[in-house]
């Protein structure tokens, strides 16, 4: 059952955040890589984006928390769910999460539509639906309505959950406020950094890097 819910779009450190619930003991955490290495939820999540009834208990299963898309496009159905879970709210200034956004998971959603591998290539379209043509409505690349959308969801989160459920969290600040929120001690270890935009882009498969030096040069 769920415990804690990471409420933040993608970009606003949400991988550093399963990082850091995981070391405090709130793992596994749920992302969205987490997909793929659990049969059958590529299914469950079509599911979902198409307003089928969701067995969330049976999705999630041992997992302890979740952040992150697809979880955070269906905040209103695990809040009434999971009425006692925590709820923490990643953000960061709209300009660079747009810059961020724009360089990784779009480019990267972009480019999966000609992965040559048929059944990643079929997986991707899962979040190219939910992220690009849900949530953004197409127009991802329009970058005052990217952030109008990202702007709204923090203005929607924060109406939407009471002031005791949520912590409006910047992983810059560490893991005092986290800690605090979650009524546990700190750890020793440093708290985590993780997929930041350089890595991402150097993460790219080579047939992708290709094709995105193709189109920049064209």
């Amino acid at each position: 059952m769920l415990k804690v819910i990471g409420a933040g779009f993608g970009r606003t450190g949400t991988h550093s955040l399963s990082k850091a619930l995981e070391m405090l003991g709130f793992g596994p955490c749920y992302h969205v890589q987490e997909i793929g290495k659990n049969p059958g939820h590529y299914e469950r999540w079509q599911d979902a984006i198409d307003g089928k009834a969701m067995d969330w208990d049976a999705l999630y299963g041992s997992y302890v928390s979740a952040v992150e898309w697809p979880t955070v496009t269906f905040l209103p159905q695990l809040l009434t769910r999971y009425p006692q879970a925590k709820i923490i709210l990643t953000w960061r200034d709209a300009e660079t999460w747009y810059a961020s956004a724009r360089a990784t998971i779009f480019d990267s959603l972009e480019l999966s539509a000609f992965n040559p591998d048929e059944g990643k290539r079929m997986r991707s379209g899962l979040l190219r639906r939910l992220i690009l043509e849900q949530t953004f409505a197409g127009k991802y690349g329009d970058k005052a309505y990217a952030i109008h959308i990202y702007e709204e969801h923090v203005q929607r989160v924060v109406q939407m959950v009471p002031p005791e459920r949520l912590l409006q969290f910047h992983v810059a600040d560490g893991w005092e406020p986290l800690c605090h929120f979650l009524g546990i001690s700190m750890p020793e270890e440093p708290f985590p950094r993780v997929n930041d935009r350089n890595d991402w882009v150097e993460s790219k498969p080579a047939w992708a890097k290709h094709l995105s030096s193709t189109v920049a040069g064209s």
